[in-house]
């Protein structure tokens, strides 16, 4: 892939500035809504799979003090855009970036990511199936978008590896696809909490946020729903104390 043009975006309401790629895959609320949902303490070890440019585990360490993160990401130059947006924002010395398949065991723990070394896992895996869908000519979207039907299993089992006992994983994921990702967490993981993301009052919800531990229990809560906009579609209040405001979501539980 040829080295993008890039940008110099805020999130969190400029608390974060990240260099991005101006084409291609563009971080938006996804990354931000699940640095929110995952809970974390200092000393422990978080791993982001699937890291691009680092906005969520960048998000998650700038959260929380103390954290050390790992971020996993196959693109080569997106690696090194999250590398830099770890100095650009003060993080370099408990943040790191790792160019590297999510899936390759071997390969991470070649990198330092040893099998049973995480406390937390955060991802959000490219949810669009890439045999059906209407792809983007870009390449750098499409791999950040679409995967194969079986990749959510093959990340999710990667996770299962990586987390110590009792580890928290937790995922983004498309709202339509949750009885898939249901399934994926039921191999291994348990204790399965669901936070649905709608984009008015009265819409069907577009992405759901779990969080699973694993090795946990057979137990299934649901919590309250997110919603984004109002009826008018103005950002709720609830929103924006999360997108600019850097607040965490109920899933966040340490």
């Amino acid at each position: 892939m040829d080295e993008p043009e890039t940008s110099i975006d805020g999130v969190l309401g400029g608390r974060l500035r990240l260099r991005q790629p101006l084409g291609g895959h563009r971080v938006g609320h996804d990354a931000i809504l699940l640095a929110a949902a995952t809970g974390a303490r200092r000393g422990e070890r978080a791993l982001e799979l699937g890291a691009g440019v680092g906005a969520a585990g960048l998000a998650l360490a700038a959260r929380v003090a103390g954290l050390q993160v790992v971020l996993v990401e196959i693109d080569g130059t997106l690696a090194a855009l999250a590398a830099e947006n770890a100095r650009r924002n003060g993080l370099d010395d408990r943040v790191r970036a790792v160019a590297c398949d999510a899936e390759d065991l071997t390969a991470l723990a070649s990198a330092g990511i040893a099998a049973g070394s995480a406390d937390r896992v955060l991802m959000n895996p490219p949810f669009r199936d890439a045999t059906r869908a209407h792809l983007s000519p870009d390449a750098r979207r499409r791999l950040a978008h679409a995967g194969d039907p079986g990749l959510l299993g093959r990340w999710i089992a990667a996770a299962h590896a990586l987390l110590k006992p009792g580890g928290v994983l937790t995922v983004l994921w498309h709202a339509d696809a949750e009885a898939r990702l249901l399934d994926a967490l039921g191999r291994g993981f348990g204790a399965v909490a669901l936070l649905r993301i709608h984009p008015r009052p009265g819409r069907r919800a577009i992405r759901v946020l779990a969080r699973a531990v694993k090795g946990g229990d057979r137990s299934r809560a649901d919590h309250a729903p997110l919603v984004l906009n109002d009826a008018d579609g103005r950002p709720s209040a609830a929103a924006e104390a999360v997108l600019r405001g850097g607040g965490t979501l109920s899933l966040a539980c340490p």
